[in-house]
């Protein structure tokens, strides 16, 4: 894995955001953020941190595991890095993997075997990506995390599009995607990077404590205009008074 550059939270938080924006708890608000979304200023500090509020809607449970000290990286992805490269091992991904969760395995499974159920139609949409991505370029971002470039990384971010990727093509793999990698020396300490009773139990309580979460108080950030009709009802008011 070559390092290419330093990247700042905010840029990671934007990638993320993007990859989950068109998700069913945004289809309200989708009009109201699209712009500030897709065409991201990183420069503004407001806008990034209506973004994180945004993005901690749907995953503040997967960003607070991370270790605050977390460097972010665009990597290059190499060959060999295919072996320390794993999947988390949730959902359909427990059953395609049969025990070992390093991508290399997820695809030879998915090339050589025979699913049923919601894991056969789980897997067909894998199949039916990989053939997307043969034909067209993806601007996405994916993102790992790991605690360096010697031992494994975990795909945090990207899983369906990495698994897809690999089942066309060693190319297509390398090249379609940005990846974005985050290291800590801590990051043995994330229920998502290591899965143990400890980080489970951090998780759980991390949980409980954000039921209700202030971090993703969008409205307080970005307060919703006001309608139409309560501004023409004010300038008839306005009117009557002159």
């Amino acid at each position: 894995m070559k390092r290419l550059r330093r990247v700042t939270e905010a840029e990671v938080i934007s990638e993320f955001l993007r990859n989950e924006f068109y998700s069913e708890e945004f289809q309200h608000d989708r009009t109201r953020f699209e712009s500030l979304v897709l065409e991201p200023d990183l420069g503004n500090e407001h806008e990034n941190a209506v973004r994180r509020a945004l993005l901690f809607r749907r995953r503040g449970h997967m960003w607070r595991e991370l270790p605050t000290d977390t460097a972010w990286w665009q990597v290059q992805l190499e060959a060999d890095d295919l072996r320390s490269i794993r999947v988390f091992p949730r959902a359909h991904w427990r059953t395609i993997g049969k025990g070992s969760f390093h991508i290399n395995n997820i695809v030879n499974n998915i090339r050589r075997g025979r699913f049923h159920g919601r894991t056969r139609s789980f897997v067909s949409k894998i199949q039916a990506l990989s053939y997307r991505l043969r034909l067209e370029h993806d601007n996405s971002s994916v993102l790992l995390i790991g605690v360096d470039e010697a031992r494994p990384l975990t795909i945090l971010e990207g899983n369906h599009r990495l698994a897809a990727a690999l089942l066309a093509s060693r190319d297509v793999f390398a090249g379609r995607f940005r990846v974005l990698c985050g290291l800590s020396p801590h990051m043995t300490e994330s229920c998502w990077y290591e899965t143990n009773l400890a980080n489970l139990w951090r998780y759980a309580r991390n949980r409980f404590r954000n039921l209700r979460d202030r971090e993703a108080d969008v409205d307080t950030l970005w307060p919703q205009p006001e309608p139409a009709h309560g501004y023409l009802a004010n300038a008839a008011t306005l009117k009557e008074k002159l």
